[in-house]
């Protein structure tokens, strides 16, 4: 989600990568809660991080918090905003729709910010 939301806030000024710990495949319910503020998985795939040039990498930011956060070498600025992962969170369709919309909310705050303090 986070890739999906930096893309369109950033419109193209800069390039973002998005990879996890342990690539598998877009879940479902990001997918939906992407959807629901018109934004597209279409053509995202899950990465790893050696899936990234990380040569080109300016900031390296992390969202991990019950799993490890990868070691990524290099000259970053390493910022760290863990979320929980919204995929085990909740009973049913509802709530885990619902997790996953709190977290893109919150994705949407911090990288809003960090936009408004980098440029």
């Amino acid at each position: 989600m986070a890739e999906a939301i930096a893309r369109d806030m950033v419109a193209g000024r800069f390039p973002v990568y998005s990879a996890g710990s342990e690539p598998s495949q877009v879940n479902p319910f990001a997918t939906e809660a992407l959807a629901e503020i018109g934004l597209s998985t279409d053509g995202h795939t899950s990465k790893g991080v050696e899936d990234v040039p990380m040569n080109r990498v300016r900031w390296l930011i992390t969202l991990c918090a019950e799993e490890v956060c990868p070691f990524v070498p290099g000259q970053v600025v390493r910022l760290h905003w863990p979320h929980p992962d919204p995929a085990g969170n909740g009973e049913n369709h509802t709530e885990i729709l619902e997790s996953f919309r709190s977290v893109r909310a919150a994705l949407q705050q911090r990288i809003q910010r960090f936009l408004d303090a980098v440029n």
